[in-house]
């Protein structure tokens, strides 16, 4: 996921809400809490926007709770098999687990397990974006394309987006290998002198 200022899915993932308890009264910011309260009190907890958070975090404000998706539930499933944990339906936003997750390690002291779940799920989005890429549109029948839809609809967005460049990768690569001009273009990178 890309970063800058401009990326709708960094703006998504700033967006997505963390559980913060205030260490001190705010007076007349009560309706961040959504009531009708004028004021904060220490110790009462608001979920507020990422952006918020780290604002609030890093003037030593609040105190920052490990979100639902980042739980002892969900690392514990996740280190089991983190293939069969649906990405997607935990976070809001289409799914930016991993955008969120990043988030949340860049705090500071919350471990979220990103990196390590990415690791072991990589394998097998590339592989079934392989397989499924190889069925094609008659090989597999409505069946295939069902089964596919299933299985993205638990990927992340990072994920979905790996699918489908594995997705074409292959069917690039078996165009190539089916046609008659073996050649291929030559990209070079990078500057060099002659």
């Amino acid at each position: 996921m890309d970063y800058d200022y401009f990326s709708i899915d960094a703006i998504l993932a700033e967006n997505q809400k963390i559980q913060c308890t205030f260490k001190i009264d705010v007076p007349g910011m009560g309706h961040l809490g959504g009531g009708s309260d004028k004021d904060i009190k220490a110790l009462t907890k608001v979920p507020l926007p990422m952006w918020l958070a780290y604002i609030l975090l890093y003037s030593d404000w609040v105190d920052v709770a490990t979100p639902m998706a980042f739980g002892t539930r969900v690392r514990n499933a996740l280190r089991a098999e983190p293939r069969n944990v649906k990405l997607s339906s935990l976070v809001g936003a289409g799914g930016l687990w991993y955008g969120f997750g990043k988030m949340i390690m860049e705090m500071g002291p919350l471990d979220s397990g990103v990196q390590q779940t990415f690791r072991g799920r990589l394998t097998e989005v590339i592989d079934q974006a392989q397989h499924f890429a190889t069925l094609g549109p008659a090989g597999g029948g409505g069946t295939s394309s069902d089964t596919t839809q299933s299985f993205r609809e638990g990927l992340d967005v990072t994920e979905r987006e790996l699918f489908l460049l594995a997705q074409e990768s292959v069917r690039r690569t078996k165009r190539w290998d089916e046609g008659g001009d073996k050649t291929m273009d030559l990209v070079i990178i990078g500057p060099f002198s002659e």
